[in-house]
């Protein structure tokens, strides 16, 4: 409990100072873990991150916004918190020092760079369109309510949210791999059912001229899905 009241301290008013400040730096994936086996997950793209607390089976606690880097800090607009809506729309700024592979966060302690979010499929993605019943990709009009999901080198996580209600409905992520044109996740956390962690998932895939992600299988209740995830842009 004092570990998440520090973090959350944390979120909430420090600064953030980087050696070198560049987006660069931050894209990937950055993992913390505490002695009592809680995981603290940060995942960034370019310009959003997602932030993720859970252990063996069990989802703690997740938040996700845009930043930006400007002198050496980082603003941080926060789109979604399940713990509390309150803090949604504001904008945080964070002082931090990076070395190497070690993200220092001041007060907090050090995390692991897991990677550096180099892949072609890295990226923050917005679904855009959904195969119906007809068998037809019906578009997904844009509107204040989404779900997003952001891939990074290794890790993906999900998120539907409405910023503009600060309504969160569900959030699910873990590792991924990419071979023969398979996708396969596997779950290491899932806000909506805790017995779905281990589960692995093979999907079909195909990056369509750089930013548009065709995704079809079976979900994980065992539904067949055809999507497409668009990159934020």
């Amino acid at each position: 409990m004092k570990t998440l009241v520090r973090f959350s301290c944390w979120m909430l008013g420090m600064g953030l100072l980087l050696s070198s400040p560049t987006f660069a730096q931050l894209k990937g994936t950055w993992q913390q873990k505490g002695d009592d086996g809680v995981i603290t997950s940060l995942i960034c793209s370019d310009d959003y991150l997602m932030m993720t607390r859970y252990k063996e089976k069990e989802f703690i606690y997740t938040e996700g916004g845009t930043y930006k880097i400007t002198n050496g800090t980082i603003a941080y607009k926060s789109e979604f918190n399940s713990a509390d809506t309150s803090r949604v729309g504001k904008t945080l700024t964070f002082k931090i020092t990076i070395s190497g592979k070690k993200l220092s966060v001041e007060n907090v302690g050090e995390w692991q760079q897991m990677d550096d979010g180099s892949t072609p499929a890295s990226a923050l993605y917005r679904i855009t369109g959904r195969m119906g019943n007809d068998g037809n990709i019906s578009p997904m009009q844009r509107g204040p309510r989404k779900t997003l999901k952001m891939l990074t080198g290794t890790r993906f996580q999900w998120a539907a949210i409405n910023p503009e209600t600060k309504q969160f409905s569900g959030t699910g992520g873990g590792s991924y791999v990419i071979k023969d044109g398979k996708y396969t996740e596997t779950i290491e956390f899932f806000s909506r059912d805790n017995s779905r962690v281990g589960a692995s998932l093979t999907f079909d895939y195909e990056l369509k001229d750089g930013k548009d992600w065709h995704h079809s299988g079976l979900s994980s209740a065992g539904a067949k899905i055809y999507e497409v995830w668009s990159k934020e842009q």
